[in-house]
């Protein structure tokens, strides 16, 4: 029995194993219909989730599978003070595999040391959130057609964004990769990232707080929202949620291959007029995340 509950826990080649039966799955959706008839997937959602955890339903309903589990925390008994060993516990007697999304950092990790079934991280805190970073992933690899070689602008929320800490450990391990930093200064990459990742691996890297200037040298721009539920201090979010805003006249520098990012919800950071550019890929992300969750299901429930 497998979990995930870091991008780590994956190597690259298991990663591009996933990507290939993604990719087959859109190209043959009527081939894997029916590859979890039988199978339960228990969506254990202690913070609220529209894409994450509607996308995990969706992947288990189109392989044929059944979905049970709750949305938030105060329709489970942790709002009678359950212990999350006990929930998981619970519900691997029910369920063939879960899908846990938990405030606190490292909840899945305890939740995976105590489940009968393999667990997957569907976001924990500011930590990690490996399938995003899946379809991520599979967004890249379908636009660029590769992982090596690019540079790549994180823009915005760079200290809270379990998105782009995720993102940059995957990317880490291809060549050739370039980042470009872009957030206020309140915001940077944590310094754990860029000691331990970036400057251990040897990448190349540099910090902004100014996008348009960074704008022609990227090939993926991957915007994110400044997370009021991280903030302690609501001044404090008040005044820098619109840090940056894209928006056309911003573009107009930019690449013409260039992939604009984002792993939703987005709250005013990308202008509803950049949603017709040809290098909005946004929502294709969300369609890619279902696929990807899928590939992992399969993967973990050891489903030919």
């Amino acid at each position: 029995m497998r979990s995930v509950i870091d991008i780590l826990d994956l190597t690259v080649e298991e990663i591009t194993d996933l990507i290939a039966t993604a990719d087959d799955i859109i190209a043959n959706p009527a081939k894997y219909a029916e590859k979890c008839h039988g199978k339960k997937l228990a969506t254990l959602f202690f913070e609220p989730s529209t894409r994450t955890r509607l996308s995990f339903e969706a992947a288990m309903y189109e392989l044929g599978g059944h979905v049970i589990g709750f949305s938030e925390a105060q329709s489970s008994s942790a709002a009678k003070g359950e212990s999350i060993a006990d929930t998981v516990r619970t519900v691997s007697c029910y369920a063939d595999i879960i899908a846990m999304r938990h405030p606190k950092e490292g909840a899945p990790l305890v939740a995976s040391m105590k489940s009968g079934v393999p667990v997957i991280n569907a976001g924990d805190g500011g930590h990690n959130h490996p399938t995003q970073t899946l379809a991520d992933l599979l967004t890249i690899h379908r636009e660029k057609g590769r992982f090596s070689g690019l540079t790549v602008g994180l823009c915005g929320d760079l200290k809270f964004g379990r998105t782009v800490h995720s993102l940059i450990n995957a990317l880490s391990r291809y060549e050739d990769v370039r980042f470009v930093l872009i957030s206020p200064n309140e915001l940077v990459l944590p310094e754990y990232m860029k000691t331990e990742v970036l400057e251990r691996k040897n990448l190349t890297y540099r910090e902004t707080t100014d996008l348009e200037e960074a704008m022609p040298e990227l090939d993926i721009l991957y915007m994110t929202r400044v997370q009021r539920e991280r903030f302690f201090n609501e001044a404090d979010y008040i005044r820098l949620k619109d840090s940056y805003i894209l928006t056309p006249d911003k573009l107009l520098n930019a690449k013409s291959d260039l992939c604009i990012m984002h792993p939703l919800p987005r709250v005013g950071e990308i202008a509803g007029s950049v949603d017709d550019d040809p290098r909005a890929c946004y929502f294709k992300q969300v369609l890619y995340g279902k696929y990807m969750r899928m590939a992992l299901i399969l993967k973990l429930l050891e489903v030919a």
